[in-house]
């Protein structure tokens, strides 16, 4: 890859972003930043070369401050998504016109590559308007960047989720875990093969146009990641189900409160399976070899284990 040439990166201070950023300096690029606070993305600077790093002010919703944001660059990626709404109508907004926004910006401004992020389940049909605008924002996409490359992961985990962190956080003061939908089958995903493949997209040819579903080595159903989680914490906590019905009334308060725990579009999702669908390309085709939950998931919940244990340091890798 060509040096100086420069990548926009949008959402890049995220919990995915951070590792696309470190591999697009890694190889070369300049790399901006896009996102709404740049003083939040600071922390990226010492991943390249001094101004190699370059928080950028922008938000994906605003045409001209996307267009700033795209303006000579040569790779774009979008990684902008919210797992709930703070107003309604904010899935519409972010996830298909945000999406749409940042295709046609780059189109209009010539950008090579394009990779999209969107999520394995993203359907029209869909009763979850996460999922719906999902697959609204890769309509959009497609229409206004025909080469844009679109990857589909389930759950990603890694040292900074909020996957594996929030459930062994439970596991460590609640007396009980709540298991909701536990039979829903998901894939996890580690962060870093999900960079790997937005690197992997943007090098090769093949990948132009393309869709990808990225999933993890394993399926687990998710009474057996919860029980797989309280093993690692060494918790001795009752897994005990909670009725759908139930779970939304909770759900219909949590979803009210900051942070939003749980809401109701989320039991949505939840009540879907969330794995590669048969004969879609995925890793292998980008030869990525998927990390094992196994491997990566002992060192990030050691600390919610009785006593403490630490926490291995992992670098951003």
């Amino acid at each position: 890859m060509a040096t100086r040439s420069v990548a926009t990166v949008f959402g890049g201070s995220g919990f995915i972003g951070r590792y696309v950023v470190k591999r697009l300096a890694a190889a070369g690029y300049v790399v901006r930043v896009a996102v709404r606070h740049p003083e939040g993305a600071l922390f990226l600077k010492p991943m390249g070369a001094v101004g190699q790093v370059v928080p950028l002010g922008a938000s994906v919703t605003d045409a001209a401050s996307v267009a700033r944001a795209v303006e000579d660059a040569s790779l774009v990626v979008n990684l902008v998504g919210i797992l709930a709404e703070r107003r309604p109508g904010d899935f519409q907004r972010i996830h298909a016109d945000a999406a749409g926004l940042v295709a046609a910006q780059a189109s209009a401004a010539s950008v090579e590559r394009l990779v999209h992020i969107s999520a394995i389940g993203a359907d029209p049909a869909s009763p979850s308007q996460y999922a719906k605008t999902k697959a609204a924002g890769e309509r959009a996409v497609q229409a206004a960047f025909p080469a844009a490359t679109i990857l589909r992961p389930s759950v990603v985990f890694g040292a900074e989720d909020q996957f594996l962190n929030r459930f062994g956080a439970m596991a460590q003061y609640s007396p009980v875990m709540p298991v909701i939908c536990g039979n829903t089958k998901f894939q996890p995903v580690h962060v870093g093969d999900v960079a790997d493949a937005a690197m992997a997209a943007l090098a090769r040819a093949d990948a132009a146009g393309a869709i990808y579903e990225l999933g993890g080595p394993k399926v687990w159903t998710m009474r057996e990641l919860l029980a797989f989680i309280l093993k690692q914490t060494r918790r001795d906590r009752w897994l005990v189900d909670v009725p759908l019905g139930l779970a939304r009334l909770q759900a219909a308060v949590l979803e009210r409160l900051p942070g939003k725990l749980l809401t109701r579009d989320q039991l949505l999702l939840l009540a879907r399976d969330n794995v590669a669908a048969p004969g879609m390309p995925g890793l292998a085709e980008l030869q990525i070899a998927p990390t094992p939950l196994e491997l990566v998931a002992p060192g990030i919940l050691q600390r919610f284990r009785p006593g403490g244990g630490g926490q291995d340091m992992y670098a951003i890798v």
